[in-house]
């Protein structure tokens, strides 16, 4: 059984990447995030830490783009090379722990109000409501404002605040899951409500989460640089938001020195527009609908 398992599951992975390829868009934005990923991984080989320093930073600060320094240097003379590469490690680690806690939140409550009538499906849904109701970056700014400034802050302010919308999608599905024949013929069988949940509506659900985490981490990565830019992460870290909020706070603007704001922005934008047409992609696939279309 376990054989024939695997089985299945190499034959629908080679089906899935079949699928997948057929979208070049998605292939564009799988390419570039495999190149940012594999950046972000390395830095350590070749960008030292002592480069990264505030105090002994190699260049002069806001040094003007060079053959040296091909992005200039920021206001403690850091290259922006270096800093856009290792802000990647930061901003991406956020963007994937803040959305795996707030996909995980909301599969869970989907799952759990779709399968529970009821009260439980009406506490769920009124929780949810009211976080629907309220701006998720003013509710995030809040929450980070009472904990203390850093990145686990952020990761959490994040996670807890941007749920509601998976936990909707996710109950909608399982309510579709939960009428189709075969759910009566497990109860039938004995099937109590775990068995249901763990064996039929959590698999019907997965292909439905993961697009959404890959849709959720452009926001998350978005979310971070706001929030680092608003102070609400750690200073002492290098990542895009901080990046944006150090050239804030030294006046890059009316100075004009774009070359301490271009790099990170565009990293940002970049890496959000990558994640979108991966999760449009995936989409495509797991959905038949958008498939045929």
């Amino acid at each position: 059984m376990t054989t024939i398992a695997w089985q299945r599951r190499r034959r629908s992975l080679a089906s899935f990447w079949r699928e997948y390829r057929r979208d070049k868009a998605g292939l564009i934005g799988l390419g570039i995030l495999v190149v940012i990923g594999g950046l972000a991984l390395t830095a350590p080989l070749f960008i030292s830490e002592a480069d990264l320093s505030a105090t002994n930073a190699p260049a002069k600060p806001r040094q003007a783009p060079s053959s040296e320094y091909w992005l200039g240097a920021d206001g403690y003379g850091r290259s922006m090379v270096d800093v856009t590469i290792w802000g990647a490690r930061i901003s991406l680690a956020v963007g994937f722990l803040a959305t795996f806690m707030s996909v995980a939140v909301g599969a869970l409550l989907g799952i759990l109000a779709g399968h529970y009538r009821g009260w439980v499906e009406a506490v769920v849904l009124r929780v949810t409501d009211w976080f629907l109701v309220l701006p998720t970056l003013v509710l995030a700014t809040a929450l980070a404002s009472v904990l203390k400034p850093g990145t686990t802050t952020v990761i959490v302010a994040i996670g807890v605040t941007s749920w509601p919308g998976t936990a909707r999608l996710v109950r909608a599905q399982t309510l579709a899951v939960e009428a189709r024949p075969y759910i009566e013929r497990a109860r039938a069988l004995g099937g109590g409500n775990r068995h249901v949940m763990s064996r039929h509506v959590l698999p019907n659900v997965m292909p439905l989460v993961l697009a959404q985490t890959t849709l959720s981490v452009a926001g998350a990565i978005l979310a971070e640089a706001t929030l680092a830019f608003l102070g609400m992460s750690d200073p002492t870290k290098v990542s895009w938001g901080t990046t944006l909020q150090l050239a804030r706070q030294i006046g890059a603007v009316s100075a004009g020195n774009w070359w301490i704001l271009l790099p990170p922005g565009v990293a940002i934008a970049v890496v959000s527009l990558a994640f979108t047409l991966c999760g449009r992609a995936i989409e495509g696939v797991l959905n038949p609908k958008l498939r045929a279309r």
